[in-house]
């Protein structure tokens, strides 16, 4: 399989575990274990359930009419944020809540930008009965403050990042310190296709539910399982891992994955790392990183919270650098209109994150018969503060 991870946990060149000496005999023996925990009857047969019956899968997939004919071709939205807790990110939680618990594990840690994963994280611990604590960037708690609060009630404890550009990846640097600390009772559940292997592999396992159900749908709803393409935004990539996921081997079906250009590509406030960044090692794999001459990691930038994150996963990594996978970029004002455009079309309003998925369809050649899917990773009503504020000027636009 051209596309899976290898045997050394590596996609092609990009991948791998680079950790300190302290966490190698967890992530060592996660690496030996876990196919062999989440393929378990009974771990499947649990993971199934709580996603049909707690979660809520399937999720829809819904044929956009009136975005589809401003396009001229056939749009269908996987509709992830209508997901318990509102993304896709609790199909992974559930996955990895499942297997702390196998491991033994009495206290859970985690990352969080936009704060979905936190606020997943937090629920399915409250649901094991386990201690959580919840990394977050001190900037990303004041622009995320509706799912800091979602956490709080949950009962997580959410510590802020205060170092740094206090985002996303000074979260994870928190989480990481704090798992050194504590390498024997705790749990660490990572958000993304990030990490150390075998997190990314992992992670994209357990989002591999969104591209299983998308087959059988499309064959439902069009007569075929193969759309013409697959859209999904890309900050550490785990939406679009689940969305691609099935797909990877099939080159017949193309797959766009979207970054964050912030306020431009050439403005020095990005988030695009396939356009600017290099080959690096960044929270424990070998992947493309923004960083400087010196290695040093280049500040990164969005308006959006979940794609602030200065890598991308190591498959997304490989996908990029063996033309497998198309990456493009949208600005966050391109992602404002986005999500204007699909609320006043559609009656959506999706997350800042998934908008940049949707701003994409005026750049790339959309044919009438074509079939697209736009993976909807999550809902915007943590997003409403920066919608409000910039609604005068993109009613504007309408």
């Amino acid at each position: 399989m051209k596309y899976q991870v290898d045997k050394n946990g590596f996609y092609g060149k990009f991948g791998g575990a680079f950790i300190p000496e302290l966490l190698y005999s967890n992530v060592e023996y996660l690496k030996e274990h876990y196919l062999n925990i989440i393929q378990d009857t009974s771990f499947k047969k649990e993971f199934k359930m709580l996603l049909k019956d707690y979660a809520g899968r399937p999720t829809p997939l819904y044929f956009a009419k009136r975005l589809s004919a401003k396009y001229n071709t056939n749009i269908f939205l996987k509709r992830e944020d209508l997901n318990h807790t509102g993304a896709h990110k609790i199909n992974n939680t559930i996955g990895q809540i499942l297997l702390a618990k196998r491991l033994g594990k009495k206290r859970i840690i985690a990352e969080t930008g936009a704060g979905q994963h936190g606020v997943a994280t937090a629920t399915v611990s409250a649901l094991m009965g386990l201690q959580c604590i919840v990394y977050m960037g001190e900037v990303d708690m004041k622009r995320q403050a509706p799912n800091v609060a979602r956490m709080e009630m949950l009962g997580a404890e959410v510590r802020p990042a205060i170092s740094g550009s206090k985002t996303l990846k000074d979260a994870t640097n928190e989480a990481i310190r704090d798992w050194i600390n504590h390498p024997e009772d705790t749990y660490y559940l990572i958000g993304s296709v990030v990490g150390p292997h075998p997190y990314p592999d992992m992670v994209a396992r357990f989002q591999s539910v969104i591209s299983e159900e998308m087959k059988y749908q499309m064959k439902e709803k069009t007569g075929s399982e193969n759309p013409d393409k697959i859209i999904a935004c890309v900050g550490g990539g785990s939406n679009a891992a689940g969305a691609f996921y099935h797909y990877l081997e099939n080159e017949s079906v193309e797959l766009i994955a979207v970054e964050a250009e912030g306020m431009g590509i050439k403005s020095g406030k990005t988030a695009a790392t396939t356009q600017t960044g290099t080959e690096g090692i960044i929270h424990g794999s070998k992947t493309l990183l923004m960083q400087n001459n010196d290695g040093q990691i280049i500040e990164p930038y969005s308006l959006s919270a979940g794609l602030d994150y200065p890598g991308i996963g190591p498959l997304h990594a490989f996908l990029f650098k063996s033309h497998r996978g198309k990456f493009l970029g949208a600005t966050d004002k391109e992602a404002l209109q986005a999500a204007f455009e699909l609320t006043r079309m559609e009656g959506i309003i999706p997350a800042l994150e998934s908008a940049h998925a949707l701003a994409v369809l005026p750049k790339i050649k959309l044919k009438k018969e074509e079939t697209v899917i736009i993976n909807l990773s999550g809902r915007g009503d943590k997003d409403m503060q920066t919608y409000s504020s910039n609604l005068n000027a993109l009613k504007n636009n309408f």
